[in-house]
């Protein structure tokens, strides 16, 4: 009985132990172009709900930039519950495709949610982003990584530390592709510890982003992006988020920028 008792305390250790992760920090700071005029989103829902997510980041650019907006060419590819072995990146980037005359400057690629919970699915995502990214820079062409926010209640697989599999899984891909990745994932976490009550995910799943969850992600984006603080945006969506809000959101977010990247 006791052999078997030792036994079983190993194999449990194992199994534990075969789930921990590095703790990452990122290689790449900044893109080489800072000022992107045209960019495409690759991801799912987590980018299209709330009026999609690249036409909020669209609006603060081109507040700051009335000259260049014009130039602008935002576009969204998504694929409901996609991940990213899902998308034909190699159509998307022709952009004419699309419906934008001069080729994409940036091009960011947002993972599912459960590719990041187990090791096989972390392993498929870490090959399926180095062939993205690859075919991103041959197309002249930089890429970001878009790190997703985690799970919450009363979504069916909440854990606290899936934060940790998140940024893991992320960095990874990001520092041996030697691309950006944008800390979306750690602002919500970072929000959630200064307001616990403020909503960033749909209620009814634990997993959508609400507006404000939106909206921080835009946040991050330009400051990551831009290398400029989201706090200088007026942009709140016509009114629809509160000047308290907005405040906080940004501050989170460009707090968890400077922090990310030791700017």
């Amino acid at each position: 009985m006791k052999y078997f008792l030792i036994l079983f305390l190993i194999l449990t250790l194992n199994v534990i132990n075969s789930d921990e992760l590095e703790y990452l920090e990122p290689k790449v700071h900044s893109l080489n172009n800072s000022n992107p005029e045209r960019v495409l989103f690759v991801g799912n829902s987590y980018l299209y709900y709330n009026d999609s997510l690249h036409n909020h980041l669209r609006r603060m650019v081109e507040e700051k930039n009335p000259s260049r907006k014009e130039n602008m060419g935002y576009k969204s590819a998504t694929i409901g519950g996609s991940i990213l072995a899902h998308h034909n990146l190699t159509h998307l980037l022709d952009s004419q495709n699309i419906g934008i005359n001069e080729p994409f400057e940036l091009v960011i690629i947002q993972g599912g949610s459960g590719e990041v919970l187990v090791k096989d699915s972390r392993d498929s995502f870490a090959i399926n982003a180095e062939r993205m990214i690859k075919e991103i820079k041959n197309k002249g062409a930089e890429a970001l990584l878009y790190m997703i926010h985690p799970y919450v209640p009363p979504h069916e697989l909440y854990d606290p530390k899936m934060i940790e599999k998140i940024r893991y899984t992320y960095l990874n891909a990001g520092n041996k592709n030697n691309v950006i990745v944008a800390p979306i994932g750690l602002a919500y976490m970072n929000a959630y510890k200064e307001r616990p009550e403020i909503k960033l995910h749909k209620s009814f799943d634990g997993s959508h982003p609400d507006l404000l969850g939106t909206y921080l992600s835009a946040c991050v984006l330009y400051a990551t992006i831009y290398k400029k603080p989201s706090s200088d945006v007026d942009y709140n969506y016509y009114d629809a988020i509160s000047p308290e809000d907005q405040k906080f959101l940004q501050n989170i977010a460009d707090n968890t920028v400077n922090e990310f990247f030791r700017r």
